[in-house]
């Protein structure tokens, strides 16, 4: 059983615990309140950054600082559990410092990336692999300070790496081939891109495994990181985000090419400013190109946007005042047609129709 005057002891120290938890609480109470009027007055995010990484933590620490002033007012208490208590709070201690490091060190890192210029794109995997390397410091060091050895570990880790690499290749062709893309950068998130397959959206995260890419119509296409490394993808942000939009017009061979180019520069000129999306550098312009169809003259008329998914509303709204200013200027927009022969006994009739019309042989 055990003796009243550790009974006392261990009462004692719980006292002294719990107003030494209160005490460092209402220090830890005052001390935020002061660093967020100072964080207030500087321009920088790293105090807003380390105030957030560490607020949740601190609280966490002036707990676990309280129980350990209160172990030392109990020198009565056995061995083994005080072994065991400082055990645990050294464990709690260092687990939390370590989330709280990784935390902090991450959101700086997505923070100042553009700022600082960093070589690498931050993402998903940037900051998956920043917390990785601070959570192993992390281990290593609750290791060693519990009495393991960790050489051994390492020799262990060393020898055993060739067979976890054999077991796990594919998701480590994976993790290489995404830190191949944001080393490279040949697209950044946020990107509008076409995969070699077809679906095309934009780049909303490279993970250690996928690259994430949301479709125009909300969907998202989940592309592992080795064949997104190995496949053709045409990246509509690079150079930059501006482009060319190229709108094909056929007119009746009636018309006078020179008013019809004049027609197209000024209604895309005037809708600059009106349609979203529309540039007016570089100008509008037209080239007689493919130039004599079948049945109508084709042009085609070149215009800015300022980037790839604007070029849906400004080929709608161009369409359709092109189509009203043509109706304006009696420019016709023909049919296409074709002719087919039709048999009467002996007498062969050649008869144009639109090219839409059913039956094509002999009648």
């Amino acid at each position: 059983m055990i003796e009243k005057h550790i009974i006392v002891e261990l009462l004692i120290a719980a006292a002294v615990g719990l107003l030494s938890s209160a005490w460092l609480l209402w220090l830890r109470r005052i001390g935020l309140r002061a660093l967020t009027r100072l964080a207030r007055t500087t321009e920088g995010k790293l105090d807003d950054l380390a105030l957030s990484a560490f607020r949740l933590p601190s609280l966490l620490w002036c707990l676990v600082l309280g129980v350990y002033i209160g172990l030392t007012a109990a020198p009565a208490m056995p061995t083994r559990m005080g072994q065991l208590v400082n055990d645990a709070l050294v464990i709690v201690l260092i687990l939390s410092v370590t989330i709280a490091v990784g935390r902090f060190l991450a959101a700086s890192i997505v923070s100042y990336a553009e700022h600082l210029s960093l070589a690498i794109a931050v993402t998903g995997l940037t900051t998956a692999l920043v917390k990785g390397v601070v959570y192993l410091c992390g281990a290593l060091v609750l290791l060693n300070t519990l009495g393991i050895s960790i050489t051994p570990i390492l020799t262990a880790l060393g020898v055993g790496g060739l067979a976890v690499a054999l077991a796990l290749q594919g998701s480590l062709a994976n993790l290489f081939a995404g830190i191949h893309i944001l080393v490279e950068k040949p697209i950044h998130v946020g990107d509008y891109i076409k995969l070699e397959s077809g679906q095309e959206g934009y780049v909303v995260d490279i993970g250690w495994r996928t690259t994430r890419i949301r479709m125009l119509p909300n969907n998202m296409v989940i592309v592992p990181n080795a064949k997104l490394a190995e496949s053709i993808v045409v990246n509509y942000h690079l150079p930059e985000k501006r482009m060319s939009v190229l709108i094909p017009i056929g007119v009746s061979y009636k018309s006078d090419p020179a008013q019809v180019e004049a027609i197209l520069v000024e209604e895309a000129t005037r809708a600059v400013g009106e349609v979203q999306g529309l540039l007016a550098e570089p100008a509008p312009f037209v080239r007689f190109i493919p130039g004599f169809g079948e049945s109508s003259l084709d042009f085609t008329l070149i215009v800015q946007v300022n980037e790839f998914v604007d070029q849906y509303l400004v080929q709608h709204e161009l369409r359709k005042r092109i189509f009203a200013r043509f109706q304006k200027e009696g420019i016709e927009i023909p049919f296409p047609q074709r002719v087919v022969h039709v048999h009467t006994s002996a007498v062969e009739v050649p008869t144009a129709v639109d090219i839409g019309t059913e039956g094509t042989g002999d009648v």
